[in-house]
């Protein structure tokens, strides 16, 4: 059984539904990724993309080179496909697979790779979740400081960060039991909109086998406020110690 089994319907034609409550499941049991645009019953809820990024390295592999860019939010309970039509430059080994919403057609993921590969499913499911509970802890932990230091906040009624892509560049493909290790942070602000960088290393028996970078857009900023940051971070981590206290 797969680990990610819990969290996603796949039928015969390997078409792939996520419910409300797989995405959250996920993303907190997971990930320990608490934003409440991924809670079950969230108006806004939309699928963690740190499981559309475990369920392309699942299907695709490992490679020494990949990049996964978000061009689209995923409702729950839509269609999606995972292509099997592999784009390929055999010289470089590069190659391109797309994630597409099958109700209306758009892309919303595509998955860029190059270089060697590796399948080895405990390989995979290791680097998977170290990945998806460093990604988790974005928020209140590396974004706050960041948005001090700068003198902005999001909106903390509607809070809204996006996931805009996140690559990564790997020595050795085979390397095992690989962790993660945040280098630095960035917030480069432009009038209501931030863009986030955080740069990693991939970790393996303590040597660096590679360097990676997630970049986030948080949208509708304004005038930091520490009252109402705080009690934005208070209700965020109160949500996230009920939960694990379940």
């Amino acid at each position: 059984m797969n680990f990610l089994d819990p969290y996603l319907n796949r039928d015969a034609n390997n078409q792939i539904n996520i419910s409300a409550n797989q995405g959250c499941s996920f993303a907190k049991q997971v990930a320990g990724d608490f934003n409440p645009i991924h809670d079950a019953d969230s108006k806004r809820f939309c699928v963690p993309g740190d499981l559309l990024f475990a369920i392309a390295l699942n299907d695709y592999g490992l490679h020494s080179s990949m990049t996964f860019s978000f061009l689209e939010m995923l409702s729950a309970d839509i269609p999606i496909i995972y292509s099997n039509n592999t784009q390929v430059d055999n010289d470089s080994k590069k190659s391109q697979q797309q994630v597409t919403n099958t109700a209306n057609g758009k892309t919303i993921l595509t998955i860029d790779t190059a270089g060697e590969s590796n399948h080895n499913p405990d390989t995979i499911a290791k680097l998977t979740k170290s990945y998806v509970q460093f990604s988790g802890q974005n928020f209140p932990h590396i974004l706050v400081p960041l948005m001090q230091e700068q003198g902005v906040m999001i909106n903390p009624v509607r809070p809204l960060i996006i996931y805009k892509d996140m690559s990564f560049e790997l020595d050795d493909v085979q390397a095992e039991n690989i962790s993660l290790r945040l280098d630095s942070s960035t917030l480069d602000v432009q009038g209501k909109r931030g863009n986030g960088v955080f740069s990693f290393s991939l970790i393996s028996n303590h040597k660096v086998v590679g360097k990676g970078q997630k970049n986030l857009i948080l949208s509708g900023l304004r005038e930091y406020d520490q009252s109402a940051i705080t009690e934005l971070t208070d209700d965020f981590l109160l949500n996230r110690d009920k939960y694990l206290a379940r």
